[in-house]
């Protein structure tokens, strides 16, 4: 089963935004066995649009289209779509009610342009849109299936997950293929490598492949493996799993969809534990980052940006001969960042950090990207230095998902009442 994706819209071609809903629709088909051949994005232009389907229609059974289904004048999927299968808009009542329903949630009155959003091709079947207003289109020719999807992201993803794979998992026999996601944190790519060298051989003798996945601050490793019989391809990936926690058990934070705020709030809740956060390099991401999972209130006390140093020492108690003897990037400011929020906040755990983000700022004594973190409860308070890089958004995701991983560890020790050492 082969399948291309076709992506619409000037904006794409131009840069104005980064296309992500390619990436999205690949791993969903990857997932279900399905094999993608092509990815192409064309402008808003009805003839190039006319080639790029009737290119896809000879070498894919599958065709997916994103883009260009929205209530505005440059929006000119639909007419396309109308001209390519040889059929006339019509008012659709379905996708009139939907839309209506969703804009009252919104408390949106329905106008012209939304009515016109219920105008569909006559001759294909609707995908109703639970996230937005634009119904996806489902079309057949000469053996291959068109579907065309919204643009924006996470109405195309709702979709795609909930409507379109399951349809096309009931109607043809696909492949299994079983994933299994290891992620890590704390150790950079070719380092991994280094150490899993004798471990990926012999995946390949069991028939597992495996992937790097990196980002900043993360690396992912992907198992995948291909067979008949899905409880036996699951099982071989759960075994190689289970030997990579004795090979890297301190890299090791999740698996799948995993995330390390989401590990790091089951742990404090477990140890009916609470966090605060002093932040200054990292000037709020990291306290986004736990304010991303849902139910974070429960273990999530505040935080303080403390990004000037009169900040730090009005409101979390630095002394100004640190500040001064030390510099606002060190050891001694750290420690004293984390148990003035600690105490300010009045949260079990408290994590502080403090760097040179870049991308100017940096000596030769402590260069740009020099951060240090610290964490602290009323027991002790445990520091750690690190060098990122010269990327300033880089170091910043860095230091944040660095700061989670080192209170993960703490946490995770302490709840087994044990000594720790980073």
């Amino acid at each position: 089963m082969l399948a291309e994706i076709i992506t619409i819209g000037d904006e794409i071609l131009i840069g104005q935004i980064v296309e992500s809903n390619s990436a999205y629709i690949a791993e969903q088909f990857t997932s279900a066995g399905i094999q993608l051949n092509r990815i192409i994005s064309v402008g808003d232009n009805p003839a190039n649009i006319i080639n790029a389907l009737s290119e896809a229609n000879q070498k894919a059974d599958i065709v997916i289209i994103t883009g260009g289904l929205g209530p505005t004048k440059d929006d000119i999927t639909k007419a396309v779509l109308c001209e390519y299968f040889n059929t006339q808009l019509i008012f659709d009542e379905e996708a009139f009610t939907n839309i209506e329903r969703h804009l009252k949630y919104r408390n949106i009155p329905v106008n012209e342009l939304n009515r016109k959003q219920a105008e569909v091709p006559e001759n294909c079947k609707i995908i109703l849109n639970t996230e937005g207003t634009a119904p996806g289109l489902w079309f057949e020719k000469d053996g291959t299936i068109f579907i065309a999807m919204p643009g924006v992201p996470f109405e195309m993803e709702a979709m795609m997950k909930h409507q379109v794979i399951p349809v096309l998992k009931k109607r043809f026999k696909l492949p299994n293929i079983v994933y299994k996601t290891v992620n890590t944190q704390g150790a950079y790519e070719s380092q991994l490598a280094e150490i899993l060298n004798k471990w990926e051989e012999n995946l390949k003798k069991n028939g597992i492949k495996l992937a790097y996945l990196p980002s900043p601050g993360i690396i992912q490793l992907r198992l995948s493996c291909e067979g008949s019989d899905r409880a036996i391809l699951t099982a071989k990936l759960e075994n190689e799993t289970e030997k990579l926690k004795k090979i890297i058990p301190d890299f090791i934070y999740g698996y799948d969809e995993d995330t390390l705020p989401q590990i790091v709030g089951k742990l404090l809740i477990k140890a009916g534990k609470t966090l605060c956060i002093a932040e200054s390099c990292t000037g709020g991401m990291l306290s986004h980052l736990i304010t991303s999972v849902p139910g974070c209130s429960d273990w999530f006390r505040g935080s303080v940006i403390a990004y000037s140093n009169e900040i730090k020492e009005k409101q979390l108690n630095v002394s100004p001969d640190t500040l001064c003897n030390y510099g606002a990037v060190s050891k001694q400011t750290v420690e004293e960042m984390a148990n003035g929020v600690r105490h300010l906040l009045g949260g079990d755990f408290a994590i502080a950090v403090s760097g040179i983000a870049g991308p100017s700022g940096g000596t030769n004594d402590k260069p740009v990207g020099t951060t240090w973190i610290a964490v602290a409860s009323s027991e002790k308070s445990i520091s750690q230095n690190y060098l990122f890089g010269n990327d300033r958004s880089r170091n910043i995701i860095r230091a944040s998902l660095t700061a989670l991983n080192m209170l993960r560890k703490i946490v995770t020790i302490h709840s087994l009442d044990i000594r720790y050492k980073i």
